[in-house]
């Protein structure tokens, strides 16, 4: 995969030194911008705009999502806690399969509770009385796979061949519905408009004549709609038109789209030799930091990289601290070889990489830092030490 980074943005004149290593660093501003935006497109479409948790769960910044966007969507119990602890809105669930002993508190906390396949939600009718019998208000959703693979790589395509993600349309009935409020669809992956609208024109003929009896249709998530390339006007065209065609509620849920070019990972130099080329070694790892460096693959977009064709300069191999070998996070070209104890940043890091950090060979975790490029104002809002990891063993 390539990097959506969109550059440095404010980042370009920020003091690595200000705060500890390794350390992510959100920027504010630039969240509000790309907050902004979504509040935007759900204005002029009328459809509703939750925050993904799992892209994005920065919960110190709830408050400010709260300011612009409908709610959020979780992916299970933890998710959906944390969503009514600090977030403001609606909360929608969704989950491949639930824990029978999971399901009652999800019911409780959820505005509406989407279900992988009709089979599921038949098996857990007796909870689903029992929870609305006490007083539950909750919608019930089913996740449909539209069968219209649009992802670039395997791995992130819901439509894959095989996929667990979602109910098949092609075998999607009428008695399927009953007690079902709306239809969950997520197909994409960093995407912008066009895999969208393809996904929707095969998927609205296959849906004639069932979707009479719902509430609402959720689009899911992986639409990059902050990114300064995205048709965002045909975004919100689309948008207004499946509401008024269908009668349906719409939501989106971007995660990657709120968090987009706010955040940095900070890191520093360790060790440096040589073995066939220039060999770094920094407290940042790729495994325990940036799995999706190893997992996708992807190189990221390094700060203050010197550009290869305005030549001179050295290219250095940047690996982590950590025994695996494949702890490479990519080849980087300096003006000069990095000396110990420089201190390198890695762009575009605020989402994903932030929510799958481990401590994998006891690599400390990084410390998480607020910054607010208009008023550089700075603060440390979480540092982790040795209790982080060693509680979570035994």
């Amino acid at each position: 995969m390539e990097t959506r980074a969109g550059g440095p943005g404010a980042f370009a004149g920020f003091d690595l030194g200000r705060v500890p290593s390794p350390c992510f660093v959100v920027d504010e501003a630039a969240v509000r911008r790309n907050l902004a935006i979504l509040k935007d497109v759900g204005d002029r479409s009328g459809a509703r705009v939750l925050l993904a948790l799992k892209a994005f769960s920065m919960w110190s910044l709830a408050g400010v999502v709260g300011e612009y966007l409908d709610g959020t969507c979780a992916s299970g119990l933890w998710e959906a806690r944390l969503a009514r602890e600090h977030y403001q809105g609606e909360l929608t669930t969704y989950s491949p399969a639930y824990r029978r002993e999971d399901l009652p508190e999800i019911l409780k906390l959820s505005d509406a509770v989407i279900f992988n396949s009709p089979d599921q939600i038949a098996r857990f009718a007796d909870l689903i009385a029992a929870a609305r019998a006490a007083g539950e208000v909750f919608d019930i959703g089913l996740r449909l796979n539209p069968e219209c693979s649009q992802g670039e790589v395997a791995k992130y395509d819901p439509c894959q061949p095989g996929s667990r993600l979602g109910f098949p349309v092609s075998r999607l009935r009428p008695e399927h519905l009953v007690g079902v409020d709306g239809l969950h669809i997520h197909a994409l992956c960093e995407q912008d408009f066009e895999p969208l609208h393809r996904i929707w024109a095969s998927l609205e003929p296959r849906l004639a004549g069932l979707t009479s009896g719902l509430k609402w249709l959720n689009l899911g998530g992986g639409h990059h709609i902050t990114r300064a390339d995205y048709q965002r006007e045909d975004l919100i065209a689309l948008l207004r038109q499946i509401a008024d065609r269908h009668g349906l509620r719409v939501l989106i849920e971007p995660g990657e789209a709120v968090a987009l070019d706010a955040g940095i990972l900070v890191g520093e130099i360790l060790d440096t030799f040589d073995n066939g080329m220039p060999v770094a070694i920094t407290d940042i790892s790729a495994t325990c930091h940036m799995p999706d460096v190893i997992e996708a693959p992807y190189r990221p977009a390094l700060l203050g990289e010197v550009e290869a064709e305005n030549g001179g300069g050295v290219t250095v191999r940047i690996g982590g601290p950590s025994c695996l070998a494949g702890d490479i996070i990519g080849d980087y070209r300096f003006a000069a070889r990095p000396a110990v104890g420089t201190r390198i940043a890695f762009l575009d890091q605020a989402h994903y990489s932030m929510v799958k950090t481990n401590t994998f060979n006891g690599v400390p975790l990084p410390s998480i830092a607020l910054w607010n490029s208009d008023t550089d104002a700075l603060r440390i809002v979480r540092r982790f030490d040795y209790a982080d990891f060693r509680d979570r063993l035994s």
